[in-house]
This record gives structure tokens, sequence and C-alpha cells, in this order.
């Protein structure tokens, strides 16, 4: 059976993602700040008949939570298949270049991006041993420096200066780690779920956590003639789903 870690997997997106791939046949290591929250979205699972997903407590932007969490999967498992990056916050809003303060990019940039780099450099032992591993950033096209430029693009008008900046740093690192492991058999992309209700958005997205789940599902169970080191957003662009940096 393959295994997978959803981080900020309690909620949203993240426990669609894994009630998918629990039903495609992964073991399903629900990532979860708060640990009762995480056995919740577990037992929930359960009940629908979905038993190999079980609550990791994990924050991300804990150096001890994220080694707890390596030392107890790593009891259960020598292989982890493939990792989903998809733990974030936003921050709030307004988030005003002039008006944001240093403290809510840290705030922000803690979970987005250093919370991934820390998650991911702790369970590459464990991916590496997969073969086919897969390495999902969860991204947003709202980071996208090309698209944010362009006057015509039909968000160009909704500017934050903090979460897509986070994104953005979050879509560097991705290419960066895509170029590491670019001799192996890793797919290791961004991927945009597209403009999703959520909590994290107050539920004004205008896609549902399923769609948003099912493009992030594609990647993990990409080919090993699939993308690598690439941004894709099905959502802005149908078929092959890669838009610019």
């Amino acid at each position: 059976m393959k295994t997978v870690l959803i981080t900020g997997a309690n909620k949203g997106i993240g426990f669609e993602t894994a009630r998918q791939l629990a039903q495609q046949g992964y073991h399903v290591f629900l990532g979860s700040r708060d640990l009762a929250n995480g056995q919740r979205a577990a037992a929930q699972l359960h009940a629908e008949g979905l038993t190999a997903v079980e609550a990791i407590q994990l924050d991300v932007t804990q150096a001890e939570s994220v080694q707890a969490a390596r030392a107890a999967i790593g009891r259960q498992t020598l292989v982890l298949d493939a990792l989903v990056n998809n733990a974030a916050i936003t921050g709030g809003l307004p988030q005003a270049a002039l008006g944001a303060g240093v403290a809510a990019f840290q705030e922000v940039f803690a979970t987005n991006v250093f919370g991934v780099a820390q998650v991911t450099q702790a369970f590459i032992d464990l991916l590496r041993r997969a073969p086919q591993p897969r390495i999902v950033n969860v991204g947003s096209s709202g980071a996208s420096l090309t698209l944010s430029s362009d006057p015509t693009w039909q968000y160009y008008h909704h500017k934050a200066a903090v979460y897509p900046a986070s994104k953005a740093a979050l879509h560097m690192y991705t290419i960066v780690l895509a170029y590491e492991l670019r001799d192996t058999p890793f797919r290791v992309n961004a991927v945009d779920p597209g403009f999703t209700a959520t909590d994290l958005n107050h539920h004004r997205g205008t896609g549902t956590v399923q769609q948003a789940a099912t493009r992030l599902v594609r990647y993990v169970l990409v080919g090993d003639d699939g993308p690598t080191g690439q941004f894709i957003s099905e959502e802005h662009t149908p078929g092959t789903g890669e838009i610019p940096w």
C-alpha cells in the first residue's frame, strides 16, 4: 500500500485530498496542527469505510512537532510515496504593501514557506526510498508574477502583499527542489487548486473542494512521464494546466 503525508488535512482541500487518495488505496497520514481536530477528521473518513487514514499531530512551524511526526511515521513505514504540502494561512485581509506589518509577513511565511521547507527536509529520506516519489506543493495562480502584472488578467485588481508573496516564494522553492531532484524518479510540482470555497477565504471561492482536491491528486498520481518543476493551474489553463511563474 502506498503512503502519503498531507499537511493541514483536517479540513478543506487537505481533508478532501485525504479522502480521494484513501479512495485510491493510499495509507494517508493526515497531518493536523491540533491532534483532536485531526482525529475527528480521520474518524469521519473511517465512518465512510476509509480505514487506512490516521491523524498525525503536525504543526509545520514547529521543529519539534515536525521531528515528532517524522519519528511517528518512521516507526510505521520506511517509505513515503508522496508528500502534499497543503498547510497554509492567509494572514487576513487587507494586505496593503504600505500597510501590512512585518509581523504579518513573518507569520504567513513561517507556515507557507519555512514550514514547507522544514517538512520536506524532514521527510526526504523516506521519500527517496519510494520507487515513484511525488511532492505536490499547493501553490496559487495569484502568486504568478506574470499574471499579477497583466492588466487583462481577471484577478488583476485583487492585490495583496503578504499571502501571494509567500506563495511566490514557495514556487521558487519548488523550482529549486525539482532541479536538485532532476536526475531521480521524483516528480515535484506546484499545483494551484483554484479559487476554492474554504475557510481560508471565508468561502468566497467559486470552486468546490472536490474539484480542488482532484487537481492535487492528479499530480500525486502522475506517471514517470509527467511534468516536474512546473506550475500547474487547471482552472486557468485547461488541458496541460501549465501557467507562467
